[in-house]
């Protein structure tokens, strides 16, 4: 079963500073019909206005990723860490028995535009730490790329949860595939562009849930950026 999510469905909410999509529920906006799939919880696509960001704020019990589609965000926390995250790179924080993190644009005249992706763990009461790694382009050009991973792989940061999570970008006429395992389920998020997947065509901001399925089949009609998680 495959079941598009359009981006013009998500949540939304401007903040002055701060203009934001909910893909599931998330603060003030709640859909019961989207409150995550599988252990995946949140995607949000936030546009940050030049020289703001979210303050210091606590956090428990997630995995929380970053993905930066333009510009940077500068990353603090009680742990000590202290990060620039740019395109091309993805940054994990394991928030366990508790962490306060901050995460800002540190531009004078650029808006900020990413995803925040929150992974629910497999168990709570992890000790909080912090991991970031960089890909370049060429690495997932025509290509899925693995990013994050539950199993340990050089380069690729770990999340504590059975998930596989993928970045491709594909120029018009790419075509890529992904098998999924028995019990396996599929959230494909494009960021830019637009391509078929499994028969559906999707657009910037669209989603797509796979469930019972062999797997996934891209095929890109534009250039296209996009985000794969493989599920338990």
């Amino acid at each position: 079963m495959n079941t598009v999510r359009r981006s013009d469905e998500r949540g939304h909410a401007r903040h002055g500073w701060l203009d934001t999509r909910h893909t599931f529920s998330f603060a003030d906006y709640y859909d019961p019909t989207h409150m995550g799939f599988r252990a995946l919880r949140v995607i949000n696509e936030d546009r940050v206005a030049a020289g703001q960001g979210f303050g210091p704020h606590p956090h428990r019990d997630m995995e929380i990723l970053t993905w930066v589609i333009s510009g940077a965000v500068q990353h603090g926390d009680s742990m000590g860490n202290r990060a620039i995250v740019r395109p091309g790179e993805v940054q994990r924080m394991t928030a366990g028995t508790g962490v306060v993190h901050s995460e800002v644009n540190p531009s004078a005249d650029e808006e900020l535009h990413l995803l925040q992706i929150w992974i629910l763990p497999e168990r709570q009461g992890l000790e909080p730490s912090y991991e970031q790694r960089a890909h370049q382009d060429a690495d997932r050009s025509g290509k899925l790329l693995l990013v994050a991973s539950g199993d340990e792989h050089d380069g690729v940061v770990r999340v504590h949860q059975d998930v596989s999570l993928y970045t491709a970008l594909l120029a018009p006429g790419d075509r890529v595939e992904h098998a999924l395992r028995a019990g396996r389920h599929a959230w494909l998020q494009v960021i830019r562009g637009e391509l078929d997947a499994n028969g559906a065509t999707l657009r910037s901001g669209d989603g797509l849930a796979v469930s019972g399925e062999a797997g996934l089949a891209l095929a890109a009609r534009a250039p296209s950026e996009v985000l794969l998680f493989d599920l338990a």
